[in-house]
């Protein structure tokens, strides 16, 4: 094994690390989750990424995200988190889309994927992404945050998970992160990410909940779903 992943072993066995280096995971924002959610799996030894996000880093974005520094203001957030990959691991192969995730766009950018990753910061784009998922039989990871709180789930397709987190007329009216939130979140996003792909049991339907300014953790059952791709998963595994 080389030694760039040998504090994976035994958590991971060398297998599923072996197993890792096969996957394609896309990753959809490079902002305060995906800066997170990117150099998380680049470490962990995921075979290929491909990460989207249309927007540059603004000042407001020093707070929380990973990858903004005052020198990268102004500068693409997908092509600032090519550079951190290839700085962190270059065995692992990154394609940067400098682009917004639009319905026209989802079904060629989630093409080939293994698992897509939700890094996004308003409802039309999750329910965009995660209808696109659904077509295309790919597991969606959820993940968001507001202030001290963070949520991540995996959704089947199907499942109708983001539909009954998001109703149609719910609007997102505070942005407010804080620096750790997102880090978090995507801890919670990568580890059921790398359960899936290693084709270890997980829970799906089911969103887990922490807030950490009361230190509460919750799990909390939103949809019923079937355990045919977990099984599938464990057989390709």
């Amino acid at each position: 094994m080389e030694p760039r992943y040998e504090r994976n072993v035994p958590t991971l066995s060398e297998a599923e690390c072996a197993l890792l280096r096969t996957k394609q995971v896309l990753i959809v924002g490079c902002g305060g989750l995906g800066g997170h959610l990117i150099d998380q799996l680049a470490r962990i030894g995921i075979g290929s990424l491909r990460v989207v996000d249309g927007d540059v880093f603004e000042p407001s974005n020093l707070n929380r995200q990973l990858l903004s520094e005052v020198p990268l203001l102004g500068f693409g957030k997908a092509a600032a988190a090519a550079e951190r990959v290839r700085r962190v691991n270059p065995d692992t192969k990154i394609e940067a889309v400098e682009a917004f995730l639009t319905e026209a766009n989802a079904p060629q950018l989630i093409s080939g994927c293994d698992v897509v990753l939700d890094a996004l910061d308003n409802i039309p784009s999750r329910r965009i992404l995660a209808a696109a998922c659904a077509e295309a039989r790919v597991p969606y990871i959820y993940g968001a945050v507001q202030g001290w709180v963070a949520q991540a789930a995996i959704s089947l397709p199907g499942d109708g998970l983001v539909e009954t987190l998001y109703p149609q007329d719910v609007r997102l009216t505070n942005k407010s992160v804080l620096s750790f939130t997102p880090a978090l979140c995507a801890s919670l996003q990568n580890a059921l990410c790398v359960k899936l792909l290693t084709g270890r049991p997980v829970e799906t339907g089911t969103v887990f909940y922490v807030d950490l300014l009361n230190q509460e953790f919750e799990a909390i059952r939103m949809v019923n779903s079937s355990d045919p791709w977990r099984i599938r998963y464990e057989r390709e595994g």
